[in-house]
């Protein structure tokens, strides 16, 4: 029976032994910008996946076997000769290899191991070779279909699925001639050798085409004597890229010589126990996917189940039923979500939410209780008016023409009672846009040097007043512009989710004025509630309304007008009521952030034992 050497560390046990520190250590992505579908990233899983492959390559996978081939000085004398026969076949001289000064360490590998540079098992190695620079190449490259054509073999192409139709094609007929020594047959490995990828290696399956190699990539052909499974599996292990990072360390562009790639040490264990590592490695893959996707499903399942519960908060009572029926439909609503608020409200997201649905309930009237005693909101539409008549009396503001009452069928729900509908126009005094001439980029360095409010300045229900520009010394301020308290701002123009963004200015220094990318108003001097009326614009019924009034040929500019934004549907509460519920909404918001909190850091701490359990297993 042969004699085995137990690894270090269980790898099964590792995963089993803390199943729910892998899978529940979970890192909250920042939900700012475009184009990312998940807002968590799996970081134990990741972390494990990395401790399998430093396992791996640190012989603490699989047992050792004294029955394996031994890896020995003549090994590697049997490669040189292998590696020299190849350059005979190509007809390219070999290249003398030069250990660097500058060592890489490896971590400590078992004896019967050997710790060899990664030129002592390649074969080969060139990188992209033709008579003509590739700038004038891409020119006259071509997508197109000819019988004497070969292919040029692009990293992408090889992420994506190599093939005839995806790849660029090119022919003789330019007069450029791809030297054979950069020529493929398949089978061969190509590194990214520049860019954010650098290190990236994967293998060119067999193909039929003529085909050469493309800029920005080495091609690597192995030894026949190195597993080229274990070599792909190094190549992606944490040892491999420290080494990368280790060679761009103070550098800009990252990138890597064929020498310095050369440079890097490979541990090598024999032949036979390459290939065992090869099948652990996969299994525990393997396995590891199958608690990606349980747990992917989990989070997904969970967030589900929490938009349901609280959007049947939200909905719409029948319109056959009574204010006594909605009340108790919404109270039983809230007592089936009350009773599992412990294990719904466990991850950021379910709080982010609970804080929408928060506000979506608040301009719905299902936040506070109605008091009867409260003076309704058509009396307060009715001392609106009188006001603006006498301003526009005072030749303050100008008449405006009144836009169409909401008709019955454009109101969405029934309101409670002492609430009406109403068009924003109906409540402000003016609207308009500022001014966005050429500035530096830097911010206004005080209060006495007049800025320009970016766009970015404006966040849903927050003013962010160091977002400006320093308006330059050539250019004449215009204070008419300036930025008030009390000024509700929306930003007009840009990317579709930087358009209809809102928020009121509580607070602000002087001399900042707002953009002509930003529209900003003013309510009515009656008493109504500037931040309840900001509310609006943020949830609910009025949201929605000024997502669909965005326009423009591209998300990426888009518009909202004056003439859209006037015409918004706005819920009106009686006065009182409208200080009631941001009185509320504060509170309920203040519990939410506490809570927000405790998870964070709850997830910090797993996030932390996560990376104390790799290092010990280390």
């Amino acid at each position: 029976m042969a004699e085995t050497k137990a690894p270090n560390t269980s790898a099964e046990q590792l995963i089993t032994d803390h199943l729910d520190i892998w899978t529940t250590a979970i890192e909250q992505k920042s939900s700012a910008g475009r184009g990312s579908s998940k807002k968590f990233s799996l970081h134990g899983i990741k972390k494990l996946r990395e401790l399998i492959l430093e396992l791996a390559v640190r012989g603490k996978l699989v047992p050792q076997d004294r029955n394996d081939t031994p890896v020995t000085d003549l090994l590697f004398e049997e490669i040189y000769d292998e590696k020299l026969a190849y350059h005979t076949k190509k007809k390219v001289r070999l290249q003398k290899f030069k250990p660097t000064v500058e060592e890489f360490f490896l971590p400590s590998i078992p004896q019967s191991w050997k710790e060899v540079y990664l030129d002592q098992v390649i074969t080969y190695i060139t990188d992209f070779q033709a008579n003509g620079s590739f700038a004038t190449l891409k020119k006259n490259v071509k997508y197109f279909e000819e019988e004497n054509y070969a292919l040029l073999v692009r990293l992408t192409d090889l992420r994506h699925g190599l093939s005839e139709n995806s790849s660029f094609k090119y022919t003789d007929e330019q007069g450029y001639n791809f030297l054979s020594k950069s020529s493929i047959e398949g089978g061969e490995l190509v590194v990214a050798n520049v860019g954010a990828g650098v290190g990236t290696t994967l293998e060119i399956p067999q193909i039929d085409k003529p085909a050469t190699l493309a800029p920005n990539m080495f091609m690597v052909v192995l030894s026949q004597k190195i597993s080229k499974e274990y070599f792909l599996l190094f190549s992606q292990s944490p040892v491999f890229k420290k080494y990368i990072a280790k060679v761009n360390s103070g550098t800009g562009q990252p990138k890597i010589n064929k020498t310095e790639y050369k440079n890097c040490k490979l541990p090598y264990p024999p032949i036979e126990e390459q290939h065992r590592i090869v099948a652990k490695v996969d299994e525990l893959m393997d396995l590891c996917d199958a608690l990606e996707t349980q747990t992917e499903n989990s989070i997904v399942a969970h967030q589900t189940l929490v938009e349901v519960l609280l959007e049947a908060l939200l909905k719409a009572p029948e319109q056959t039923a009574t204010p006594e029926q909605s009340t108790a439909q919404f109270q039983q609503n809230w007592q089936r979500l009350s009773e599992h608020f412990d294990t719904l409200f466990t991850t950021s997201a379910s709080i982010d939410t609970l804080k929408q649905t928060i506000l979506q309930l608040a301009v719905m009237g299902k936040l506070v209780p109605q008091n009867p005693n409260d003076e309704p909101a058509a009396k307060l539409l009715e001392r609106i008016a009188a006001e603006k008549a006498q301003l526009i009396k005072d030749k303050k503001i100008k008449k405006q023409k009144p836009l169409p009452a909401i008709t019955n069928e454009e109101k969405p729900f029934e309101l409670p009672v002492g609430w009406e509908w109403v068009n924003l126009a109906s409540l402000i005094t003016l609207m308009d846009a500022g001014w966005s001439p050429a500035c530096p980029p830097e911010a206004s360095p005080n209060n006495d040097t007049w800025g320009v409010l970016k766009t970015t300045a404006v966040q849903n229900m927050e003013y962010r007043e160091y977002e400006n520009k320093t308006l330059s010394e050539a250019k004449d301020p215009k204070p008419q512009y300036e930025v008030k308290v009390g000024d509700i701002l929306i930003t007009r123009a840009g990317p579709k989710n930087r358009v209809g963004v809102s928020c009121l200015v509580q607070e602000t220094r002087p001399k900042l004025m707002i953009s002509d990318k930003i529209i900003r108003f003013h309510l009515l001097e009656v008493g109504m509630s500037e931040r309840f009326i900001s509310l609006c614009l943020n949830a609910g019924v009025t949201a929605a309304f000024l997502e669909s009034a965005k326009s423009g040929m591209a998300e990426s500019q888009m518009n909202i007008s004056q003439d859209k934004l006037k015409a918004a549907p706005i819920p009106l509460a009686p006065i009182k009521e409208q200080h009631s519920i941001i009185t509320k909404v504060d509170e309920l918001m203040t519990l939410c952030d506490q809570l927000k909190a405790r998870i964070t850091e709850a997830q910090t701490t797993k996030l932390h034992l996560t990376d104390a359990i790799v290092e010990q297993a280390l």
